[in-house]
Parts: structure tokens; sequence; C-alpha cells
């Protein structure tokens, strides 16, 4: 599979995205740019700056959320939330081998949005629907609807 079946795979799986048509998704993995990071290289850390989203391309990286681990292997995708709300990171990503990955900057991507608003209308209503989801699993969780 060459890297843009791959980030349009991940973007499909990602709810932020799950309203756009591929050649969309294929608009979006143009605002990317290829980096590399090294075994042992932190991608992103706990606190830092949400400034952009990962695609992992090829390699593995490890998640540490407080303490709790997790493998991410090719076509894995991290920080999609950081593209919209620029919220300090959650979580460490540190590569656990060679990897390559797709780096969405925030800005480039927000300014992608402002020139692509029909992109920006079908994030949102995955958004709603992500949302709806949520609130329907609270309500049962609860016991009923407020």
């Amino acid at each position: 599979m060459d890297e843009v079946t791959v980030g349009r795979a991940a973007l499909e799986r990602t709810p932020l995205f799950a309203g756009l048509d591929r050649g969309h998704l294929e608009d979006v993995l143009r605002v990317g740019h290829r980096v590399s990071f090294d075994a042992g290289q932190a991608i992103v850390e706990r606190g830092d700056a949400g400034d952009a989203m990962y695609i992992i391309l090829s390699g593995a990286a490890e998640v540490d959320v407080g303490g709790r681990f997790h493998r991410l292997e090719r076509g894995a995708f991290f920080g999609e939330m950081a593209v919209l709300a620029g919220k300090p990171r959650e979580a460490t990503v540190t590569a656990v081998e060679p990897l390559e990955a797709l780096r969405i900057p925030a800005d480039e991507f927000q300014v992608f949005l402002s020139t692509n608003p029909e992109i920006a209308v079908g994030m949102l209503k995955s958004l709603v629907e992500r949302l709806r989801e949520v609130q329907d699993r609270l309500d049962t969780w609860i016991g009923g609807v407020w």
C-alpha cells in the first residue's frame, strides 16, 4: 500500500473525518508533511501544545497515557483533536522503531478548512454524530433522558 492509501484508510477510521468522501480525504492528506523519527525519540510529549496530528506510515510507536501503554503501528493515527482544539497533549508518544509519519499541522489545516468549507461542514456533521452517540451512551448509563 502506498502512503496515500495508508493515510486515507487511517482518516476513514477517525470519527473526525468519517463524513468525508475519498477525494476530500486525499485533500486533507495533501496538507500533511512526511516526518521521520528514530527509535527512542519522542514524537510528542504530555503537556506539549497540540499543534498537529500524525498518521503512521511505517514503523511503530508506544503511547504512554498516565502509565498505561499501547502500541501504534502502520495506519494508526493520534492527535486528531489537536488539529481543531490545540489543547495540551494528554499522552507521550515515542517511536519504538524507526518511524515515518504524515504530520498534519493544526495551523495549516485550519487555513485549509477556511478555504474548503464543504470539508469543514462534513467534519462538523461527523462531530455532531459522535456527540449524539456519546450522549446516548451516557443516557443509557445514567438511566434515562434528563
